[in-house]
């Protein structure tokens, strides 16, 4: 296993992936504020972007650009500041950094040379939308932005739509509508989602429903904002959904037996079965004797009778 700290003949800066704000300014962690303002050198996804942020925090420390189109040539060139002892801290537009924004690469390389990386945790839009999303939170399946082609992206549904977990996407408001017709068009209209728009802002809005709605009202309204789509996981005719759910249901219902056999009895006799042929399940999966739970149940009848 790699440790956090190499074996170099000499010190070298730290890496610094600090989460930034993704709406509200307040979203911003103390520990961040410090770290930015310490550090020798901000990697900023966009400069301009990144300075209105250290102007609000009265932040003057120097700053270079960081994106997808230039990390070929800049990684090197700060994989060299860290080698040479200067701290450099990575930020993204908003949120935290690789989180599908610029950012893996850098740290792959700074890794790869032995320097320290340590994350400085901020906000994160997908697991901020999911808590509130109302569907369930665990276990999700993070996937970020689709393929912006029409087929690419109807192929991408389609490897998506058998997933049980909740789904978590990533949208431009510019290309939502079509997102949302492939998504009718590959996992079916009636697909529970939850749009989320403007995430620790002041006009923050959820919008929950099928997949049909969500289409319907992003083909008669204005679209604005950047946009987390969570999508409901597969349910009923999925059968590897099916047989974890009965086994789960399994697993239950024999700790119920073995807790409480009146009760797990009872309970079958008031869904329809027979008193027997319930004492007779309920002794199979609590692994007591048929016996032993016919003369509890009948006892405990006989008293309330």
């Amino acid at each position: 296993m790699q440790r956090q700290h190499s074996f170099t003949t000499h010190e070298t800066g730290t890496l610094y992936l600090v989460g930034t704000p993704i709406g509200n300014l307040q979203d911003i962690s103390n520990r961040a504020i410090d770290v930015l303002s310490s550090v020798d050198l901000i990697a900023a996804e966009d400069t301009r972007h990144t300075q209105l942020l250290l102007n609000y925090f009265e932040i003057k420390q120097n700053k270079t650009s960081l994106h997808e189109h230039n990390w070929q040539e800049k990684a090197p060139e700060l994989v060299g500041e860290l080698l040479a002892g200067k701290s450099v801290a990575q930020v993204s537009d908003a949120g935290l950094p690789s989180i599908s924004d610029p950012g893996k690469e850098l740290v792959a390389q700074a890794v790869e040379a032995g320097i320290p990386v340590v994350p400085v945790p901020g906000a994160s839009a997908g697991i901020t939308a999911l808590i509130a999303s109302g569907l369930v939170p665990q276990p999700f399946y993070f996937h970020g932005f689709l393929p912006r082609k029409k087929q690419e992206q109807l192929a991408e549904w389609q490897k998506l739509s058998w997933r049980a977990e909740t789904m978590i996407f990533y949208e431009a408001p510019h290309r939502l509508k079509k997102t949302l017709a492939n998504l009718v068009e590959a996992l079916g209209a009636e697909r529970k989602v939850v749009l989320a728009r403007e995430l620790t802002k002041r006009y923050e809005e959820f919008l929950r429903g099928t997949a049909s709605e969500a289409l319907k009202w992003a083909e008669n309204s204005e679209i604005r904002g950047e946009f987390v789509l969570l999508v409901e996981g597969q349910r009923g005719d999925n059968p590897e959904l099916q047989a974890a759910e009965r086994g789960q249901e399994e697993v239950e219902a024999a700790q119920v037996a073995e807790s409480d056999p009146i009760a797990a009895v009872t309970a079958l006799v008031e869904s329809g079965m027979k008193p027997n042929a319930a004492i007779k399940q309920v002794a199979k999966k609590s692994g007591q004797s048929r016996q032993d739970i016919y003369k509890l149940y009948h006892h405990i009848e006989e008293e309330n009778g």
